[in-house]
């Protein structure tokens, strides 16, 4: 109730500037549209998505995620032009910044609650806002993103192995989605530029959590229920009450990582007698000893780019850390969910 007349607000005074942000579109990201938010719903990811015809996409490192976007010849997008850098790149940095530039500008004008723009973290690719209006205190990461028309790059190829779970028919449906990118900066860029983009899935995500049975049935008003948002859930509250506990060593842990795992999970085992809701204790444990053995080899390959490992070896000794804090709770009859 308070976020959404905030950002109607906004991307009405985003589009109604000068063309380059003209055609956004609002998308709901992560975990309160996927309906697997674990506490209280004040922090929102929210995506504007601007259409773009045809991109030149070029990998800027060996992951498969990152990507320099050049146009080709003569782009419909002319007013894009201005947010090329020097080598002809688009500038995820000087788009940012114009965008950021219009919201400060219009977040003065909110009358019904007091909105700011914190400043800007490095590297992340949100603008964010904080919206209080007493007793609530409400974050939102504005996420830029482009919604590119053509086909996922080669990277994604052997990626979104769904076919024993959701079907053959479905992953084809999903690769015919458009690419999406988001203004991300590449840490392992040689010189810190701010141009590169980062590829996002969180269009298929949010529709394989939001239709995640391998029968069409799964957990409709009068189908069977199951209990993989259950498992997600509770892997996802662990991790942010260690997280808590434990901030220094485990701040290169996010929940993504245990998303990726979910669905690997769900490839793993993939029919719905295999997360039946009255076995979630079996379920989440089998789930919880996949993301430890991952943990243990200090790999995790990304969903979609299977080349890209989220768990990278040089993290070994944060990777061995949550490990043996996993293990406690697991052979503790989990102490972390009683407190």
């Amino acid at each position: 109730g308070l976020v959404n007349p905030v950002m109607t607000q906004l991307i009405q005074a985003i589009r109604s500037r000068e063309g380059s942000f003209s055609s956004i579109e609002r998308l709901g990201a992560g975990s309160y549209y996927e309906h697997v938010k674990v506490f209280e719903p004040n922090e929102f990811d929210i995506m504007l998505v601007m259409p773009v015809a045809r991109l030149q996409l070029d990998e800027c490192d060996d992951t498969g995620a990152y990507y320099y976007l050049s146009f080709k010849r003569n782009p419909k997008e002319k007013y894009l032009l201005k947010f090329l850098d020097e080598d002809g790149k688009l500038s995820a940095f000087k788009m940012l910044q114009a965008l950021r530039t219009i919201i400060k500008q219009e977040v003065k004008t909110i009358k019904n609650a007091e909105v700011t723009v914190k400043r800007k973290k490095a590297g992340s690719p949100a603008i964010t806002l904080q919206i209080k209006s007493p007793p609530a205190e409400i974050s939102v990461d504005i996420i830029l993103t482009l919604e590119v028309q053509q086909s996922w790059p080669p990277s994604t190829q052997d990626g979104l192995k769904i076919e024993q779970w959701l079907g053959r028919k479905v992953r084809g449906e999903f690769r015919n989605r458009s690419l999406y990118l988001v203004a991300k900066q590449n840490k392992k860029e040689k010189v810190l530029r701010g141009n590169t983009w980062r590829l996002s899935f969180s269009h298929i995500e949010k529709a394989m959590l939001n239709n995640h049975g391998s029968s069409k049935t799964c957990c409709e008003s009068d189908g069977p229920k199951c209990c993989r948002k259950g498992c997600l859930k509770l892997l996802k509250y662990l991790l942010e009450q260690l997280k808590m506990q434990h901030t220094k060593q485990l701040d290169k842990f996010h929940s993504y990582q245990v998303k990726t795992a979910f669905f690997h999970s769900c490839v793993m085992w993939p029919n719905d007698t295999d997360w039946q809701s009255g076995d979630l204790e079996f379920c989440f444990q089998k789930y919880l000893g996949y993301f430890l053995d991952c943990l243990q080899k200090s790999h995790l390959p990304h969903f979609f780019i299977p080349q890209y490992n989220l768990l990278s070896p040089e993290d070994k000794a944060s990777n061995d850390f949550l490990s043996r804090l996993l293990k406690y709770e697991l052979n503790n009859g989990f102490p972390i969910f009683q407190e």
